[in-house]
């Protein structure tokens, strides 16, 4: 037992540094002298860990102590901000360890890798500078990905993470990620941006396309609930993880026309490059993409795709970005004494020339300046607290809460002006900013606005510039457009009408003032005379027929529907209800086998009066009846819709007005089964009266052919209506297909050539048939490799019995007298039984040694 020199238990007197936040207490230590060399091992550890940068003259002006700072910049990857990252922080940490009034007694120094935007690398690294000396007191991780996985872990070390270029929503988690700080403001803060622009430009549904990533995935959760907000609808929602092909295509089936795009900058090229193929760009369509790509990242030629710089170049026109104001536009002097042009000129003289579209991370390098220098700021902000602490910034180590806390408080409060514009962190440690917005111009980006969104301010500059006459339409327009009956075939028709009318007027004249000859009596001139007004009714019933919105007021439509009802069917009572009356007479009549002949024979006019007034009195009741309960009115039908002669982003959406009522239906088939019944009556009376001869009704021969006449031009014409595909194609022949085509077209052309439904069903049915030829193709392929295995199974089965024999005969040969095959057989398991001589000496199998028991393992 270890006692301490007055005999009691040792406390903990020093712990050692811990590993994943575990500390190690060393009185745990079997025994006292190892206990004291322990204690001793790790104190001189603790001092050079914690002490090394104590000058040992610290009289000296000159003499600092180190300040480390770990650092992943990408030079590579998704997103290789660190080639212009990294020279702006270190020249910001030259700037810092040159002022006097900022940490005068430290200097800070920058240990960095690569990252190469990959979790897994950064993994790796993040392991290496934890469990590398020296200690580092601040965490600097560049893209999201990176930054989520240092900032969760983190905190098990008590370690400060500031970040130069994550904009991930998801790291605003301050439960999640309770010690992150960044300069890049969240990617949400381009939503109220994007928000503010459908507004502008008055669209109301959009698209969107994501890259499967966790920052994407939350900003586009962000932008779902502000649009709905606003009252945009997101119609189409398209996701992909390395192959955008598919997704692009939903984009162009479903009619997409506003797409936010939310991807990296090597998916922005795949992306582009199957926009190209999908022709899904031009002056219908807008893109809106993430600012913070390289001006050129569409030139960059990426074997990952097969598209020419002519061809990305001509796709990405027009496309509108946002982007985090990351240059301060105004000439300050900010906490470096340097205006944001004199910064750009530095870096250049840094970078060595390089070209800045072709260095990654250019755009974001005011930030990473700036992250330096806030942190500089804070743990300069620091000192003060931490020496009325007892504390200094060199006692920091993983297990130091309370100078964590410190640098936190020194971090939510930090306010100054910098290269990238005003510094200041909001509840979630994310910077707060404007939003500069451009437009692809000419193959380079213009600027076209800025907008702040604490305010819901918007400065524009005017000078968007868009493919067509303006902004395109969020959808394709639909203009409604009511169709009207040809004028020229209106007038045609009621010109044959109105000689139709004018002719039965003539016979009904001609009727009445030769009633007297007998010739005319005997064809009983009462009846011929509803016929004749029957056929004026019905022929004056073309002209309410053709009337239609083009005449009338809307309002004045029921009155022309009833008109319409009331002269077809009054008109078509009177006229086949007399000619019916008169062939139901005569085969009455004369087709009864009685005794009183003569007396039969006899005429009464009176039954046939009443007779067509019978069928008048049907018609005229049940017309009323209908009118009572389910009154006609106006109805707009809609056609399938058409595209436009010139190239319009419009459709047509033709309307047609027309009478109907709420059980049109089964008014109709009402009206229809009593007149076609009495149709097939009179056709059965005028072929049992064709050969009766009669001076009574002479001219009954005449009725006949004209119910004939009449119901072969009902039936053909019901006929046709009912097989055609579209029975409105009837319909559509008679109304006019829209200014932009010739009046020609409009009575000859019965369909639209131009109609989408249509052409998406072919297409879908080409689409099927091909699926269709493959699949039977496929099929085929495996039938005939079936049949190929059977026969070689066959072959086999028949091969067997006689390499067997030949093998037993061999064997017999070269058997040595103490052989024992049976002993052999049963020392192995059955699955090796026919494989044992598979393993000869050459060590592989050819065809001169390829045994038929070896068949099975090679076919496997």
């Amino acid at each position: 037992m270890c006692l301490s020199i007055n005999g009691r238990k040792p406390r903990p007197i020093l712990e050692l540094p811990p590993r994943f936040g575990v500390p190690t207490p060393i009185w745990r230590s079997p025994g006292c002298s190892y206990t004291l060399l322990l204690y001793s091992v790790t104190a001189l550890r603790h001092e050079v860990t914690h002490l090394h940068d104590v000058c040992p003259h610290s009289t000296s002006p000159t003499c600092k102590k180190k300040l480390y700072i770990g650092a992943l910049f990408p030079m590579s990857g998704g997103w290789p901000g660190g080639q212009a990252c990294l020279p702006a922080a270190q020249m910001a940490l030259d700037l810092v360890n040159n002022r006097t009034d900022i940490l005068p007694d430290y200097e800070l120094e920058l240990i960095h890798y690569d990252s190469m935007c990959d979790p897994g690398e950064a993994t790796k690294l993040l392991y290496d500078l934890l469990y590398t000396e020296p200690i580092k007191i601040v965490l600097m991780p560049g893209c999201s990905s990176v930054s989520t996985l240092v900032a969760e872990a983190a905190r098990m070390w008590n370690l400060i993470v500031f970040s130069y270029g994550s904009s991930s929503p998801a790291l605003s988690n301050r439960q999640r990620f309770p010690t992150f700080f960044r300069t890049h403001p969240s990617a949400t803060l381009h939503n109220p941006t994007r928000v503010r622009l459908f507004q502008k430009w008055g669209w109301t549904k959009i698209a969107t396309i994501q890259q499967t990533t966790e920052v994407f995935t939350s900003t586009l959760d962000d932008l779902e609930e502000r649009v709905k907000e606003a009252g945009i609808e997101i119609s189409v929602r398209q996701s992909f993880l390395t192959d955008p092909a598919v997704a692009v295509k939903n984009l162009k089936r479903q009619d997409a026309r506003i797409i936010v795009g939310l991807f990296y900058e090597t998916e922005a090229r795949k992306v582009f490059c199957e926009v190209f193929k999908e022709k899904l760009y031009g002056k219908k369509y807008v893109w809106f993409l993430i600012g913070w790509y390289a001006d050129n990242w569409f030139k960059i030629k990426d074997p990952a795709i097969n598209c020419t710089v002519e061809n990305m170049t001509e796709a990405v026109e027009g496309h509108v970005t946002t982007e985090i104001v990351m240059l301060n536009p105004e000439t300050v002097r900010g906490a470096s004494n340097l205006t944001s042009q004199e910064f750009l000129a530095q870096l250049m003289s840094r970078l060595g020339g390089k070209n800045p579209e072709e260095t990654g991370g250019f755009q974001e390098a005011p930030l990473a300046y700036d992250a330096v220098w806030a942190l500089a700021l804070a743990l300069n902000k620091t000192v003060a607290p931490l020496r009325a602490k007892g504390w200094t910034l060199e006692d920091f180590n993983y297990n130091n809460k309370e100078i964590t806390a410190e640098i936190y408080r020194a971090l939510n409060t930090s306010s100054f002006e910098g290269v990238s514009g005003h510094v200041v962190f909001d509840a979630q440690g994310s910077r707060m900013a404007w939003t500069l917005i451009e437009q692809l111009q000419g193959g380079s980006y213009k600027k076209i606005g800025y907008y702040d969104s604490t305010k819901g301010n918007l400065s524009w500059y005017g000078n968007d510039k868009w493919i067509g006459l303006g902004p395109p339409a969020d959808q394709t327009k639909v203009i409604e457009e009511f169709r009207y009956l040809s004028q020229k075939l209106f007038v045609s028709v009621s010109v044959f009408a109105g000689l139709g009318i004018l002719l039965g007027i003539v016979c009904l004249s001609f009727n009445i003032y030769n009633s007297s000859i007998r010739y005319i009596q005997n064809s009983q001139p009462y009846l011929n005379n509803m016929t004749a007004v029957g056929c004026v009714l019905a022929l004056a019933a073309v002209f309410p027929l053709g009337i239609d919105g083009l005449h009338v007021h809307r309002s004045q439509f029921p009155v022309v529907c009833q008109f319409r009802l009331w002269l077809l069917g009054l008109g078509f009572s009177l006229a086949y209800g007399s000619m019916f009356t008169k062939i139901w007479w005569v085969h009455t009549v004369f087709t009864k086998k009685d005794e009183k002949k003569e007396k039969r024979k006899h005429l009464e006019p009176w039954k046939l009066y009443a007779t067509v007034a019978v069928l008048l009195a049907i018609d005229v009741l049940s017309l009323l009846i209908w009118q009572i309960v389910d009154p006609l009115h106006i109805t707009v039908e809609k056609f399938t819709k058409e595209a436009p002669k010139e190239d319009l982003d419009v459709l047509i959406q033709p309307l047609l007005e027309h009478c109907s009522s709420e059980k049109m239906n089964t008014w109709l088939g009402v009206v229809y089964g009593y007149k076609g019944l009495l149709l097939l009556l009179g056709i059965f009376l005028a072929y049992e009266t064709k050969s009766i001869s009669t001076e009574k009704i002479n001219d009954h021969r005449a009725v006949g052919m004209a119910i004939y006449n009449v119901a072969v031009s009902l039936t053909a014409g019901y006929f046709y209506i009912c097989s055609t595909k579209r029975p409105h194609s009837v319909i559509r022949r008679l109304i006019t297909r829209g200014e932009w085509q010739s009046e020609q077209q409009d009575t000859l052309k019965t369909g639209s050539s131009n109609n989408n439904d249509e052409e998406k069903s072919r297409q879908l049915e080409r689409e099927n048939r091909e699926l269709q030829k493959i699949i039977q193709e496929k099929e085929e392929r495996v039938t005939e490799l079936r049949n190929q295995l059977a026969e070689r199974q066959a072959l086999r089965s028949r091969r067997r019995p006689s390499v067997q024999n030949q093998n037993s005969v061999s064997s017999s040969r070269a058997e040595p007298p103490s052989y024992s095959p049976t002993t052999d057989k049963q020392s192995l398991p059955a699955s090796f039984s026919n494989s044992s001589n598979l393993y000869q000496d050459e060590g592989k199998l050819s065809r001169n040694n390829c045994h038929n028991s070896r068949l099975p393992l090679l076919y496997k």
